[in-house]
């Protein structure tokens, strides 16, 4: 029987979800679910200084926003909890103390000083930094005097010497790091607490993690992490690291790319399904040319073989595009409810929004929505359907608004909107399209004119549509402000 597939995501709450680190929740997510396995929400907040509940609480969110639900971790529990690393110390010290035991740690008493001093040396020389391991080998009365001058220790594993450490990656293939390049390295700090490459071994054996995909960045963290599973006499998981995600230049990820972070793309009106589906195809290529997928088809397709080695290049046009697909795609009351608050925020509308105005948001809303590309450009399309006051400030709308057949077109306009019974977009476009054949008038000649009387713009939203959502009252009141002397 094949074991069951155990993978989590670990982020340290130590800032708001990256963007790097939602990609490889995703992947740990898809593979999980693709094979009936568990996926962990796993808290990493060792970095006491820099850690925070707020920045735990925008991982949690981020997380549901995009659809990704954990089975075991923080909130739900599970059977192999605690699941945040300060909840887990007296479990690491058990291990501490095995290793030290077994002389496969020490007792380091260097300062800070002598360690960049170590370091300086080490790079003048063209040389890796590493611990030269000045403190492997302390009799106990060198200990004892390090003690009586108020030195805290720190807890270093005692590396091998020419050992070859092989990982066989799943992504990256086989990964070979030689052990007298790494020096004797710190598993637990002078307070007491453990470092990332200490925890997250005994976490994630004790876990029963089998799958660890995660950034590139960790590769080099993994030759530590095996040696250390090698002296506990621990079965190491298997290993894909994915790669870096770079910016058009082929930069690392910054802002100047586009947002880093997964709630400034909340914020900005992005759909989750549409990032979902764009940090999918960053790194990983499904078997057929399709671009489109829902999180069930991802959850289909998704393997790691098909994850590539290089560098994903993050274009926020795809990304653009994408969330305009959706917008598109999705129920027109989905993106007026999404669009609310936005409106809201541009003091288009108030808090409370009556039933009668819901259901005028969503045809106005409908009216534009194949146009926009983020929820957050909504309030700017349909700002023209609220009562406004019209200014013609380009020379050439006042041009077009100047010509001699706009009088009888405007008035022609308002006689057939007072006679008709209902005012509906189709009727509207009914009435457009009579208004171009009794006067013998070509439709540039009628439509741009009237567009630029009702908005001061050239462009904008479908004549018809607007004339009907802001109705013949409005119609009336823009047409005397645009044209007076036609309009008493």
């Amino acid at each position: 029987m094949l074991e069951k597939i155990r993978v989590r995501f670990a982020p340290s709450p130590t800032g708001p979800l990256h963007i790097g680190g939602a990609r490889s929740a995703l992947f740990n997510y898809l593979l999980a679910k693709k094979t009936g396995g568990d996926f962990i929400l796993r808290i990493e907040d060792t970095d006491l200084e820099r850690s925070s509940p707020e920045s735990e609480e925008n991982i949690k969110q981020s997380l549901h926003w995009l659809g990704i639900e954990w089975n075991e971790g923080i909130d739900v529990g599970g059977p192999y909890g605690p699941y945040r690393q300060t909840e887990r110390l007296d479990i690491y010290r058990k291990y501490v103390d095995q290793l030290l035991q077994q002389g496969l740690a020490y007792r380091c008493y260097c300062t800070e000083e002598e360690i960049a001093a170590e370091r300086e040396m080490l790079m003048q020389k063209g040389e890796l930094p590493r611990y030269l391991g000045k403190c492997r080998n302390l009799t106990p009365e060198q200990e004892a005097e390090y003690i009586k001058q108020g030195r805290k220790p720190v807890i270093r594993f005692r590396v091998p010497e020419d050992e070859l450490i092989v990982i066989d990656d799943l992504v990256r293939g086989r990964v070979t790091f030689e052990s007298n390049g790494i020096g004797d390295f710190v598993i637990v700090k002078s307070d007491g607490i453990p470092t990332y490459n200490f925890a997250v071994v005994i976490d994630d054996s004790s876990m029963h993690i089998t799958h660890v995909i995660r950034g590139e960045e960790h590769l080099s963290n993994t030759p530590r992490q095996m040696l250390i599973y090698k002296a506990l006499g621990l079965t190491p998981p298997k290993f894909a690291h994915i790669s870096l995600i770079l910016g058009k230049d082929r930069t690392k990820m910054s802002k100047r790319h586009g947002a880093t972070s997964v709630v400034n793309y909340q914020e900005a009106g992005f759909l989750p399904e549409a990032l979902v589906n764009y940090l999918a195809l960053l790194g990983w290529s499904p078997e057929k040319e399709e671009e489109i997928f829902s999180m069930e088809q991802l959850i289909q397709e998704f393997s790691l073989d098909r994850v590539a080695k290089n560098p994903a290049v993050f274009d926020m046009d795809k990304l653009t595009w994408l969330n305009g697909y959706y917008i598109r795609e999705s129920p027109v009351e989905k993106i007026t409810d999404l669009a609310i608050p936005y409106l809201q925020k541009a003091k288009l509308i108030g808090q409370a929004v009556s039933e009668e105005e819901y259901q005028w948001l969503i045809n106005v809303v409908g009216a534009i929505k194949h146009k926009v590309v983020s929820i957050s450009e909504i309030p700017a399309y349909v700002k023209v359907f609220f009562p406004m006051e019209i200014k013609v400030e380009d020379e050439e709308a006042k041009t077009i608004l100047a010509g001699e057949q706009v009088p009888i077109v405007a008035k022609t306009l308002l006689s057939k909107l007072e006679q008709c019974e209902e005012l509906n977009p189709a009727n509207v476009k009914k009435i457009l399209k009579e208004i171009t054949k009794e006067l013998k008038l070509g439709g540039k000649q009628v439509y741009m004119p009237l567009r630029i009387a009702l908005t001061g713009e050239m462009h904008g939203p479908e004549l018809h549509d607007l004339i009907t959502y802001i109705g013949l009252k409005e119609v009336r009141s823009r047409l005397a402000q645009t044209l007076p002397d036609v309009i008493k």
